[in-house]
């Protein structure tokens, strides 16, 4: 089955159960995590701080360094990134870089308490290290975890409840993920109706609220006992609701065992959520996505300064593969093509030419071969394609002249695919909203598996961008563009 990376998630073609061994639950994540995590952290800062201060003969390097390597693990612990629950969970730099300007405060504080008088810029040489070091180790921490919890370790064993119809869906969606800690173990189904998710029924709710208090909850409890469930994870409804979901969440709390309840909200950043409870009803505030302010014009300034830099400085590479394009093949070195832009506005795109010049000609006699299941035309093996061209596609280099579409504002560095005319006038409403914002040269498509992906991938990719898109997380898909541009899956 084909898998596809996202920020807050993997999606899968046909799902289907992919935990097939007896979970393991969260408390047996790998012992080695924390003594590496604090062996990282405290190395990674400490000996960086004691070479550049010795080295530049600075006072009490070993003092200093002790100090900023305890004040960091102090930072991390308040933060609570050596809890059980956070080790290994993320793998995003951008966390670390928030916890290192608190370091930054904590220590510039200090420096002004005691009347420290080392160098600044030194000292701040001496720090940059440990921020690397604690990134590179929180992501190899999070693949062991993933590549773990495909095999149903360290995991949280979840006991649903639910109309089944309901249920189908939590259980389905949850099984054909493996990024997430949750597995279900069994299924409470609320009323008579037929469970087709195959997860084992060890009790069954009827479809009223029973007189006796203990009714429903006697029967969650045993279920959760037989199943060993760390969890019950309740999808409300029209039986399960209200002052029912109220005794039950009465009974599970008493008992000691959590519960969680479903809002019903699918791929919606949790920066989006807020939490409020008036006059006692608890109520989600969904926030709208981003679409002005500050983080569009930041946004707007970073496209446009990282494309006028990265023209400045690839113009030799520009020069090289043109030539070599001329070399390979009769024809221009640029290939222009209409696209459609931020809503349907049409644009000329301008690629590295990387297929022969009668390439559009030729695409009818191909329509046959597409390996695409859905509006793009893709193949693995396009015999329209170039020898040079073959690798520039594999390396991403036949994107670099859209920094030209970047500098000009018709394109971001990252966003959605640019679509052709003839895709655009097939798109139903669904689909046309992939054009709320500006194209990209990248985005969670060419770091999710680009040509590999389905057009159902793509599409769902793209929406979650345009819907959730931050600031923050553009800077997180750029730095992820340089592996997957490594890497090479899917490009062709």
């Amino acid at each position: 089955m084909r898998r596809v990376e996202v920020p807050n998630g993997l999606i899968e073609a046909e799902p289907k159960p992919v935990r097939s061994r007896a979970p393991r639950g969260l408390s047996d994540k790998p012992t080695w995590y924390l003594p590496v995590a604090l062996a990282v952290d405290l190395v990674g800062i400490a000996l960086p701080v004691a070479l550049v201060f010795q080295a530049t003969r600075q006072p009490y390097p070993w003092a200093c360094a002790v100090v900023a390597a305890l004040a960091w693990l102090c930072v991390q612990a308040g933060r609570h990134r050596y809890a059980t629950r956070s080790l290994g969970e993320s793998r995003a730099a951008l966390p670390v870089l928030y916890d290192w300007l608190i370091l930054l405060g904590v220590l510039a504080v200090a420096r002004t308490a005691v009347g420290e008088i080392s160098e600044p810029s030194l000292a701040l040489l001496g720090l940059a290290p440990g921020l690397l070091l604690t990134a590179s180790c929180r992501k190899m921490t999070h693949r062991h975890l993933a590549a773990a919890r495909r095999e149903a370790h360290a995991v949280r064993k979840v006991l649903v409840i639910g109309e089944p119809s309901a249920a189908d869906h939590v259980v389905g969606h949850l099984a054909g993920r493996t990024d997430h800690a949750y597995v279900v173990v069994g299924v409470v189904p609320v009323g008579n109706a037929n469970l087709e998710c195959g997860a084992p029924v060890s009790a069954r709710l009827g479809s009223v609220m029973p007189s006796a208090p203990s009714g429903d909850s006697a029967l969650v409890l045993g279920a959760a006992r037989d199943h060993r469930a760390e969890l019950v994870l309740v999808a409300p409804g029209p039986r399960m609701a209200g002052e029912r979901l109220k005794r039950l969440s009465w009974a599970l709390h008493d008992a000691g065992l959590p519960l969680a309840v479903l809002p019903g909200l699918v791929d919606v950043s949790m920066r989006r959520v807020q939490l409020a409870a008036p006059a006692g009803l608890a109520m989600l505030h969904i926030a709208p996505p981003t679409r002005r302010g500050v983080q569009i014009q930041l946004k707007s300034a970073m496209d446009r300064a990282g494309a006028a830099a990265g023209l400045l400085v690839l113009a030799p590479l520009f020069g090289l593969i043109a030539a070599a394009i001329r070399l390979g093949s009769p024809g221009p070195a640029f290939h222009k093509q209409i696209r459609h832009g931020q809503n349907c506005a049409p644009f000329t795109m301008w690629k590295f030419r990387t297929m022969v010049v009668d390439a559009e000609a030729r695409k009818a006699e191909l329509t046959a071969a597409n390996e695409n299941d859905g509006l793009m035309f893709k193949m693995r093996r396009d015999p329209r394609v170039t020898s040079v061209g073959r690798l520039l596609r594999r390396c991403s280099l036949d994107e670099l002249p859209q920094l030209v579409n970047v500098l000009r504002g018709e394109m971001s560095l990252v966003g959605p695919r640019p679509p052709l005319p003839e895709e655009v006038a097939r798109y139903d409403e669904i689909e046309l909203r992939r054009l709320a914002v500006k194209p990209g040269i990248t985005g969670l498509w060419q770091v999710s598996g680009r040509s590999d992906l389905s057009w159902d991938e793509t599409v769902a990719l793209d929406l979650q961008y345009v819907d959730n898109w931050s600031f923050t997380s553009d800077v997180d898909v750029m730095a992820r563009t340089l592996r997957a541009v490594v890497d090479g899956r899917g490009a062709y």
